[in-house]
């Protein structure tokens, strides 16, 4: 339940990230610049808030994903590959396939008619 509920948020701020670094103004402008006059005025060179707003998301964002990380860590102990090769290398005169396995067949008795 916590995982959904931390994914959600870490999607959320993904998208957010995305966003607002694309509103900023860079050195040949940005999307900002897009939205006219109110884009400069709003996020315009001298403006510290989209900075520090920016910051709070993206480390939200790293912490999220480090959470992520620890939580979901002991859920997969081996690898797909380990356990094939296992199956494989347990018995390596067989290769498996039904092709390979002897089928004993008995006679059929003669019909009459």
């Amino acid at each position: 339940m916590l995982a959904t509920i931390l994914y959600i948020f870490f999607v959320i701020a993904a998208v957010v990230l995305i966003v607002v670094i694309l509103l900023q103004e860079g050195r040949g402008g940005g999307f900002g610049q897009a939205l006219g006059e109110h884009g400069q005025q709003t996020f315009g060179v001298g403006a510290k808030g989209i900075n520090r707003f920016t910051l709070y998301v993206a480390l939200f964002f790293l912490g999220s994903a480090l959470l992520l990380h620890v939580i979901n860590r002991g859920a997969g102990s081996g690898s797909v590959l380990d356990t094939s090769v296992e199956s494989t290398s347990a018995d390596p005169t067989r290769s498996g396939s039904a092709l390979d396995t002897p089928v004993e067949s008995t006679p059929a008795e003669p019909t009459k008619n």
